[in-house]
């Protein structure tokens, strides 16, 4: 991995986190392509520079952050379905993430229900986030672990799920934001301390491994300001449906080229 790497990587991230379209199954796909070997490093970078990119969220909405203990009740009850099964699936998650074929497959299925989730739940009642109870946050809770399937994208298993519970597009896209501030933060802190343990850290490119981190997770933070703002102005009024042809698109030239041999290095 060097810094074209980096950078490349940290852009799509920023770019990707909160569309409906997967960041980590964008990143799996570039990191193929660019015949990056999948080592624990590149691993771990892939989850911390995601939180590079929540950074923004707080940022953004800094003020919703010191609003109530209510608000923060309801993101530790909606993340925790994610901690559970993240725990029992880890290892099966870091085996998919390896394969470019599970992401195409999601793509696809993904972007066939983004064809339709705007005809399906269009008679939202909840317009923002102070109207959520706790059981519907359990509930979204569950769908994002949905995302734990490469492709699948956290954002859009949680913003469909919000709205299968009578959220509205911006309200269920902006729960959907919060929620990945605690998932992304416990995913990040959960990857250094395995990587700590590892003693993976006392290697000769510690230096750079962490200065790789640190330009990754500022780039990703740069660019997921810019996204938020434009995918929530673009939600509003345009909806799923371009999503959901883009992801089919993706979905299909990545199995072509899976299958062809051409270009992916398959792990």
């Amino acid at each position: 991995m060097n810094i074209i790497h980096v950078i490349i990587l940290a852009i799509i991230e920023g770019l990707t986190e909160f569309l409906p379209v997967s960041s980590t199954g964008h990143m799996v796909i570039a990191s193929s392509l660019m015949g990056i070997s999948k080592d624990e490093f590149v691993k771990l970078f892939e989850i911390v520079i995601q939180l590079g990119a929540i950074l923004a969220v707080v940022v953004l909405y800094f003020k919703r952050f010191f609003k109530s203990i209510d608000f923060y009740l309801k993101l530790v009850i909606g993340v925790i379905p994610a901690v559970v099964l993240g725990l029992l699936l880890k290892k099966h998650i870091d085996k998919w993430l390896e394969n470019p074929l599970i992401v195409a497959v999601s793509f696809l299925i993904g972007g066939i229900i983004l064809l339709f989730v705007d005809d399906w739940f269009n008679k939202p009642t909840i317009d923002e986030e102070k109207k959520i109870n706790h059981i519907t946050a359990l509930k979204i809770g569950f769908f994002q672990c949905l995302a734990m399937i490469p492709g699948v994208s956290r954002s859009a298993a949680s913003i469909v799920g919000g709205m299968s519970q009578k959220l509205s597009r911006k309200a269920a896209a902006e729960f959907s934001f919060f929620l990945a501030v605690p998932t992304m933060f416990g995913a990040t802190v959960k990857d250094l301390w395995d990587f700590y343990k590892k003693g993976s850290f006392s290697t000769p490119d510690l230096h750079q491994d962490i200065k790789f981190l640190i330009i990754g997770g500022a780039i990703a933070f740069v660019v997921a300001m810019l996204a938020i703002k434009t995918f929530i102005t673009f939600l509003e009024k345009r909806g799923f449906k371009l999503f959901g042809w883009y992801r089919i698109a993706a979905g299909i030239v990545i199995i072509i080229l899976y299958f062809a041999g051409n270009a992916l290095h398959i792990m």
